[in-house]
């Protein structure tokens, strides 16, 4: 909960501070070089994360088929509630929508993926809307899931919040699934996010190269 609401904080404070001008212009006019070079290097700190963490390989060896089930459940509920989501939404197509969905609460990658991938269809301030909507969302996901995994186990099952969850389960919300749900989840969180953390730069850009 604190590492979400930090998250929050300092979003809210860089909203401040543009809006009230403390920023110089050179930061300013340089927003669309800051961000990529960003993207760059989350993405490496992703991929090397991944790759040197023990946790990893200990999860491939012991991997089983069936456990494949639960990570494409959450990805085919999601885009499939995106998809439903969007027949409501004015403001955004399907493709601007389903880009959204696609981050599984990896809010951080996600939302530099799509500014940076829409910029050229669609502009550099609708980019940075749809960026934005894709922070709050995945990070209002993520919330959801701290606040609300004990009623998720009760009315849905102990597989609720770990398919809520998304990419989180492997760091944020794996204590209180621990909690609520049983440590004998942890396996499955692990594997559940290591699966769905590899598939949201793949879907993401999927859906903005059709925007």
């Amino acid at each position: 909960m604190r590492s979400s609401l930090l998250i929050i904080g300092c979003f809210t404070a860089g909203c401040i501070a543009g809006v009230c001008g403390w920023l110089p212009d050179s930061a300013v006019a340089g927003t669309e070089t800051w961000s990529a070079g960003a993207l760059y290097v989350l993405m490496i700190a992703v991929g090397t994360g991944l790759g040197s963490d023990r946790k990893l390989r200990e999860i491939l060896r012991a991997v089983r088929p069936r456990l494949l089930f639960v990570p494409l459940a959450t990805i085919a509920g999601t885009l499939s509630a995106t998809a439903v989501a969007s027949l409501f939404i004015s403001r955004w197509g399907l493709a601007e929508c389903m880009a959204v969905g696609s981050g599984f609460c990896y809010y951080s990658l996600s939302s530099i993926l799509i500014t940076e991938l829409t910029t050229s269809s669609l502009g550099v301030q609708a980019a940075t809307e749809l960026g934005t909507v894709a922070l709050m969302a995945n990070l209002i996901r993520e919330l959801t899931v701290l606040l609300a995994a004990p009623l998720m186990v009760r009315c849905f099952g102990r597989l609720a919040p770990v398919c809520a969850g998304g990419a989180s389960t492997l760091d944020t919300t794996l204590p209180v699934i621990i909690r609520y749900a049983g440590r004998d989840m942890v396996f499955i969180s692990i594997f559940h996010a290591v699966i769905v953390d590899f598939s949201v730069p793949c879907f993401v850009s999927l859906f903005c190269s059709m925007v």
